[in-house]
């Protein structure tokens, strides 16, 4: 690992780590935002026990242990594609700016809902950084067809020779 990710990786997830472990130990005034998100999950499977405090606590764990991967690069690809799949959600029910009165409330939530859209650009960024002696996902997949080609080829060749 490069030196380069091994600063920047633990810096980009930080901030899920911090947040998804305080989401599980003091859901609070995170979970009453996640009610109206609980309410459609009872809407569309009324069978399962859901709650604003239990949204929150799901979605905590899962910030936290995909930026506990991706801080540590263990799957860090897919802990950053975890992420920047969870964190627009998250933003459009914890900071919604539209709905504040205050002006100065309003222009908070906004400056956190425009970080989190950056976040999640950069999230989506890391999800195709490759390692440094690993061929990019692409580029193994192409190597994979063209070999099965290759075999392919080199069998059809021998049943007619």
């Amino acid at each position: 690992m490069t030196l380069l990710r091994i600063v920047a990786r633990p810096m980009l997830a930080s901030m899920f780590v911090y947040g998804g472990a305080m989401a599980l130990k003091q859901p609070g005034a995170r979970a009453a935002k996640a009610q109206p998100v609980a309410d459609l999950i009872k809407k569309i499977a009324p069978q399962v026990p859901v709650s604003g405090s239990s949204v929150t606590r799901v979605n905590g764990a899962v910030q936290l242990t995909a930026g506990l991967g991706l801080a540590t690069g263990h799957l860090p690809r897919l802990s950053a594609f975890v992420l920047a799949v969870t964190l627009p959600p998250t933003t459009v029910v914890g900071h919604r700016y539209w709905d504040e009165t205050d002006p100065a409330a309003r222009t908070n939530q906004r400056i956190h809902f425009m970080k989190n859209m950056a976040l999640t650009g950069g999230l989506l960024m890391a999800t195709l950084d490759p390692e440094p002696h690993k061929k990019f996902i692409g580029r193994r997949a192409k190597d994979k067809v063209t070999g099965a080609a290759a075999s392919v080829a080199d069998q059809l060749e021998s049943l007619r020779g």
